[in-house]
Formats: C-alpha cells, sequence, structure tokens
C-alpha cells in the first residue's frame, strides 16, 4: 500500500492535469483514495493542503462533504435518533444497523446517492472537485463504498474521491477500516480508480 503522502501527490497530479486524469471511465469521473485508519489526522492536515493547492494550480474549488453527517441527518429525518436508540437497546446492534441501513439505501427513504446529489447540483464540473470524507459513518457495515460510486453513475459529472480508510487485501480489493473480510463482499467496484492501493 503506498504511504498517505505518495497517495495524495499522485491524486494531486491526475486532479491538476488537463484534461483531469482520476476517472477509470470518461462517463465515471469518480475515485476512491485509500489510507491507513490510523492516519485520519494526518488526512485531514493533507487535504486542507491539496485544496490550497488544487486552487493555487488549477482554479478548482474542492468542497468537502462528510458521509458521517449524511448518516445522521438521514436518522434524524426519518425516525430520529431515539427510535435509532431504542432499536438497539431492543433489538441488539444489528438491528440499529440494518435500520441505518435501510434508510440509506431505500427509495422509500432517503437514499445516501441522492443525499450526495444533492449536496454536489450546484457545483460546476469543470471548476470543482468533490471529496467525500469521515466515512466513518459507514462502518462498520452500515453502507459500502462501492454502491455509493456505482449510483453516481449518470448523475453527476463533477469529480468525486472517496477517502477511504483501510487497505488492499489483493490488488484493489479494498477492506474497509482493516476489518475482518470473512463474509463480507468487497467494498471495491472495479470500475472506479483506486489511488493508495499500490504496493
Amino acid at each position: 500500500m503506498s504511504s498517505l503522502p505518495e497517495t495524495i501527490e499522485a491524486l494531486r497530479a491526475d486532479l491538476a492535469a488537463r484534461p483531469m486524469r482520476i476517472a477509470a471511465h470518461s462517463d465515471m469521473p469518480f475515485a476512491i483514495a485509500c489510507y491507513a485508519p490510523q492516519e485520519e489526522f494526518a488526512l485531514r492536515k493533507q487535504l486542507r493542503l491539496l485544496a490550497v493547492n488544487l486552487l493555487n494550480e488549477r482554479g478548482l474549488h474542492v468542497t468537502l462533504v462528510s458521509l458521517a453527517r449524511i448518516v445522521w441527518d438521514t436518522v434524524r429525518d426519518h425516525g430520529g435518533y431515539d427510535y435509532l436508540f431504542e432499536t438497539e437497546a431492543r433489538r441488539g446492534f444489528p438491528a440499529a444497523e440494518q435500520h441505518i441501513r435501510q434508510l440509506m439505501s431505500s427509495a422509500d427513504f432517503r437514499p445516501a446517492a441522492d443525499a450526495l446529489v444533492a449536496k454536489v447540483r450546484a457545483l460546476s464540473p469543470e471548476k470543482a472537485v468533490v471529496f467525500l470524507v469521515r466515512a466513518g459513518g459507514f462502518a462498520p457495515g452500515i453502507f459500502r463504498a462501492s454502491v455509493l460510486m456505482d449510483s453516481l453513475h449518470h448523475r453527476t459529472m463533477v469529480p468525486v474521491v472517496f477517502f477511504y480508510p483501510g487497505s488492499a487485501v489483493t490488488g484493489t480489493d479494498l477492506r474497509f477500516f482493516d476489518m475482518p473480510t470473512e463474509g463480507i463482499p468487497s467494498t471495491y467496484n472495479y470500475r472506479v480508480r483506486v489511488y493508495g492501493a499500490e504496493s
């Protein structure tokens, strides 16, 4: 796995390129940047510097979107926090996690992709890039990164980078928060480029 500075530098070079080089496919200007979970605070500092560099070098405005905030806003707006806490107290953590997963994936509530698209709708694909951060809101099994990235296809052309806390198991098969993967489907979408997974 690449070091955090190596990952950020490779990402910076591709975001600043003309044309931008982050996309594996021209109609999906999305990527995943993998980093070690224990580097969360170092990542936040690196992202502030990266945002300044991209503005100065390429005129790109970076918008940070917290995935944890999307999760908690969805819980608040559909049943509320008290209902979630009562669900966990009465039926256990798996039931509470399933409740949030249902809220985040069902068209009857607020799918994560819908919430994200609403946040980026006003942004210009030529002048903006979105960094998805605070992915801990999806842990341990609330929502899959690959599902979110795939759901953005044909819905926005704003470049999006998902900052993924975890490591590569083999190649670009990722392990979210370095948790055991037995019985857990891969979170990697092969159509999206992954930074930081290289050995």
